[in-house]
C-alpha cells in the first residue's frame, strides 16, 4: 500500500470515511474538496470551487458534485453517496474498493464484473476540474457510464434552494453543455473528451445534508440543480476525461491537458513530502502578486496568519523567493502597524496590533536564512523603520508606547491580537492593557532593527530602548513565586491564566529574559499546555477551561481559546526549547514531530487542521487545512535538520 492509500474496508466504514477529506487548490484560486467516499458534508464541499470577482471576490461552489452510474445489462448501479436527512441514499460507497490521495486522487470502484477508476485533477493554472475514467476490466464488451452534474451557484458560507430565479436551460457546446444559473456568475461549461449523448432532465434535488454543518450550529441543508446527465459508452482499456471549467475547451485535447497535469504532480509518500505538497496549496497568485491563503476551506487571506506561517512555507524548504513575494506583496497594506486582516481575497475587515511586528519577524527569518544583510537592508529597512516610527507615534490609538518602553492597549472592547474570538462583538478573551506577546514581539522587533539600521539618526533614537524595556518587561510579567509570565497586565492587575503567549518571551532570538526565566516559562508550558497535536490555549487547572470545541457558533469560539489546541504555538516552542537545551533537546523535539505524522492521515488527507480538541483523544476540529499549522511543522523539521547538519560537521 502507498501512503494515504486506504482499503475497502476502511473506505466503506462510514464513521472513518466521513472524517477524511481530500483537499485539491490552484494558483487560481480554486479548490476541490469531500470526503474520501465523495459524499459531501459540508456547505464548503465541491468539485469545483472558485473565486468570482465580478460579484465579491469570495468562493463561490459552482460544480456541487458529479454522480456516476454504471449500467450493467440495463441494471444501473449508482456509484456516489449522499445524505439526505438521516439517510444515506444512494450509497456507492459499498462499491469502492480503495482510495489513494496521490499523486492524483484515485478511486476505484467494484461493481459486478467492472472494475472502474476514477482519477481527479485540478489543473493548477486554470479554473477547471478533470476526471478520468478508467474501465481497468470488465466481463462485458462495453458497459454504460451515466455522469450527473449537481449545480449550486452559490457563495461557499451559505446554502440554496430551488428557486424560480435560476437559468435552469443550458446551451450546447462541443461534447457537452454550459449552465450560469444566476446574473453575474461565470458560465460553467462541461465536456467530454469522447462523443457523448446528453439527456435533458432538468431538476431540483431536494434536502442534500451536510452533517459538518449542523455539528457547528449552521444551516445544514440544501437543494441542488441538475440538468439532465451525460451517457457514454465504455470499453475495457478505455478513458474518457471530464471537464468543468469557467471557458470551453477544444475535447480533443482534454486526455493530453490530464497527462500533461499529472506529469507535474509530486507524490506524497511519507509525512515530509506531504507538508511540502501542502504548503505550496496555501499560496494564491493574482495581478496583485503573491499571498498565503489562511486556510481551506472557508478562511481567506488573513494577514496575521499569513506572517506566522510564511517561514514554515517557504524558508523551511530554502524558497526565498516566495517568502520575498510575498513581503513584498503585504508591505502596502501595511499603514504603519495598522494592517486589516481580510476576509476574503476582495474585503478587508478586521484590524490587527501585532500584524505589523509579525511582518518584521518574518523580515528576520528571510535575513536570517538568506544571510545577506545588504540585501534585506535594500529590500526592506525603510519598511521596518515605518513600522517602528508608527508605534512609537501612536497615531492610532489603538496601541500606546509608555515612557517605561512597552506597548499599551488601551481599549479592553478590542480584540486586536492573535486570541480575537468574538461572541456578539465581546472578545471572548479580554486581552488589553500591556498584553506579553505583543511586547516581546515589540522588544525583539526593535533589537533586530537595531542590527539592520546603521543610520546614525535611527541608532540614536532607538538604542535605548532594549534596555528599558528589559527592566519594564520583568517587572510587569515576570512572577518569582509562580516561574511563568502573565499574561497581560491592566491598572496594575496581573492575569497568570496559564496560556501559551508567553513562550514567545523565551522563544524570539532577541528575549527580554535571561536562561533560566525563560527555562521556568518552558516548562510550566510543558506541563500544563503540551499535547501531542500543539499547545492548549488555556490549562486544565483553570476553572474558565472548555476541553472540547464543539457546539454552536458561540460555544466554539469560547472554546478556541480557552483550552482548544492550536498546533501553530509547537514552532515557537521547539525553538525556545532548542534555543535552551542545544543538541541535547534534539531527541525530544524528534519526538514531537513524530507526534504530528498520525495528523496528516486524519480530517484533511495530507495536511493539518486548525484546532483540536483539549482534552483527549484530541480530535480535529475547524478548518481542514491551515497554512500557519503546515508553516510549523515545516520549520520544526527544519530546526531538527539544522542541529543535525551541525552534528554531522
Amino acid at each position: 500500500m502507498e501512503y494515504l492509500e486506504f482499503t475497502r474496508q476502511q473506505v466503506t466504514d462510514l464513521q472513518s470515511s466521513l472524517q477524511r477529506e481530500f483537499l485539491r487548490t490552484n494558483k487560481a484560486g480554486s479548490y476541490a474538496n469531500s470526503t474520501i467516499i465523495g459524499c459531501n458534508t459540508r456547505k464548503y464541499h465541491g468539485l469545483l470551487v472558485c473565486p468570482v470577482k465580478e460579484i465579491d471576490g469570495d468562493n463561490y461552489v459552482l460544480l456541487s458534485s458529479l454522480d456516476e452510474t454504471v449500467v450493467l445489462e440495463k441494471t444501473p448501479f449508482q456509484l456516489a453517496t449522499h445524505k439526505f436527512g438521516n439517510d444515506i441514499n444512494p450509497a456507492g460507497y459499498k462499491y469502492l474498493e480503495s482510495y489513494k490521495n496521490s499523486p492524483v486522487l484515485t478511486f476505484v470502484y467494484r461493481v459486478g464484473g467492472l472494475e472502474l477508476q476514477k482519477e481527479m485533477v485540478l489543473v493548477d493554472n486554470d479554473e477547471r476540474f478533470l476526471i478520468r475514467y478508467t474501465v481497468l476490466s470488465s466481463s462485458q464488451k462495453t458497459a454504460k457510464l451515466q455522469l450527473r452534474p449537481f449545480l449550486a451557484f452559490r457563495k461557499v458560507h451559505e446554502v440554496t434552494h430551488a428557486n424560480l430565479q435560476a437559468n435552469t436551460r443550458h446551451k450546447t457546446i462541443e461534447n457537452g453543455i454550459s449552465n450560469c444559473l444566476y446574473e453575474k456568475f461565470p458560465t460553467l461549461n462541461m465536456q467530454l473528451s469522447k462523443k457523448n449523448e446528453f439527456l435533458t432532465a432538468p431538476d431540483w434535488y431536494y434536502n442534500f445534508t451536510y452533517d459538518r454543518e449542523s455539528e457547528r450550529g449552521y444551516e445544514c441543508q440544501e437543494d441542488l440543480f441538475t440538468p439532465g446527465y451525460f451517457e457514454i459508452s465504455l470499453k475495457e482499456g478505455e478513458s474518457v476525461v471530464f471537464s468543468a471549467g469557467l471557458q470551453p475547451i477544444k475535447s480533443s485535447t482534454l486526455k493530453s491537458l490530464f497527462e500533461n497535469e499529472i506529469k507535474g504532480r509530486e507524490p506524497q509518500n511519507n509525512f515530509e513530502e506531504c507538508l511540502r505538497h501542502a504548503a505550496r496549496q496555501f499560496m494564491y497568485r493574482s495581478s496583485k502578486g503573491c499571498e498565503v491563503i489562511a486556510s481551506f476551506p472557508w478562511t481567506g487571506l488573513w494577514g496575521r496568519d499569513s506572517l506566522v506561517s510564511l517561514p514554515g512555507l517557504t524558508l523551511a524548504q530554502g524558497d526565498w523567493d516566495t517568502c520575498r513575494a510575498v513581503l513584498d506583496t503585504m508591505a502596502p497594506d501595511i499603514d504603519g502597524y495598522v494592517y486589516k486582516n481580510k476576509g476574503n481575497i476582495e474585503h478587508t475587515n478586521i484590524d490587527s496590533i501585532d500584524t505589523a511586528l509579525w511582518y518584521i519577524r518574518s523580515v528576520q527569518q528571510y535575513n536570517w536564512n538568506t544571510k545577506d544583510i545588504a540585501q534585506t537592508r535594500k529590500l526592506y529597512q525603510k519598511k521596518v523603520e515605518e513600522i517602528l516610527n508608527t508605534y512609537m507615534s501612536g497615531e492610532n490609538g489603538n496601541v500606546i508606547m509608555h515612557e517605561n518602553g512597552l506597548l499599551y492597549l488601551p481599549d479592553e472592547n478590542k480584540a486586536l491580537t492573535w486570541v480575537d474570538a468574538k461572541i456578539d462583538g465581546v472578545p471572548v478573551v479580554k486581552r488589553w492593557g500591556y498584553v506579553v506577546e505583543v511586547n516581546a514581539l515589540w522588544y525583539n522587533a526593535i533589537c533586530f532593527a537595531l542590527e539592520l539600521i546603521t543610520k546614525k539618526s535611527f541608532q540614536d533614537k532607538w538604542k535605548d530602548i532594549p534596555k528599558k524595556i528589559e527592566q519594564s518587561f520583568e517587572e510587569m510579567f515576570w512572577d518569582e513565586d509562580r516561574g511563568y509570565l502573565a499574561d497581560f497586565c491592566v491598572h496594575g492587575v496581573k492575569d497568570f491564566s496559564m496560556r501559551p503567549s508567553q513562550i514567545f518571551g523565551a522563544s524570539l532570538p532577541f528575549s527580554p529574559l535571561d536562561d533560566d526565566k525563560r527555562h521556568s516559562v518552558l516548562e510550566h508550558v510543558r506541563k500544563e499546555l503540551l499535547t501531542p497535536c500543539g499547545i492548549r490555549t488555556l490549562s486544565p487547572k483553570s476553572s474558565e477551561y472548555i476541553g472540547t470545541v464543539t457546539g454552536s457558533v458561540a460555544e466554539r469560539d469560547k472554546a478556541y481559546h480557552n483550552g482548544g489546541v492550536l498546533m501553530w504555538l509547537l514552532a515557537p516552542y521547539a525553538e525556545a526549547y532548542l534555543k535552551l537545551h542545544g543538541r541535547s533537546g534534539v531527541s525530544e523535539i524528534k519526538r514531537i514531530y513524530a507526534d504530528l505524522e498520525t495528523l496528516v492521515q486524519e480530517y484533511g488527507l495530507g495536511t493539518i487542521g486548525e484546532v483540536f480538541d483539549g482534552n483527549p483523544p484530541y480530535t480535529p476540529r475547524g478548518a481542514i487545512s491551515q497554512a500557519w499549522s503546515v508553516g510549523a511543522a515545516l520549520r520544526i523539521c527544519k530546526l531538527i535538520e539544522n542541529f543535525t547538519t551541525e552534528e554531522q560537521k
